[in-house]
């Protein structure tokens, strides 16, 4: 599910910790039972609502290397 922003929501985004300072990244938030994907480059873009599985779905991947481009 994509959803645009909503200017009425105050959320905290946080990007991963090996992101430094740059902006080539995911962020992440916390919003009720979802946690909400965006790009940290493009706001504008809207963000991704992942239910708590499928955010562990998610994790795993990634953890396991499923998603590496080869």
């Amino acid at each position: 599910m994509v959803n645009r922003s909503d200017r009425g929501a105050v959320l905290n985004w946080r990007k991963g910790s090996r992101s430094h300072s740059g902006n080539e990244c995911v962020e992440v938030a916390a919003a009720g039972t979802a946690v909400l994907v965006r790009d940290s480059r493009d706001h504008s873009a809207g963000m991704l609502a992942l239910d708590s599985t499928q955010w562990r779905v998610l994790m795993r991947a990634i953890r396991n290397g499923d998603l590496d481009g080869r």
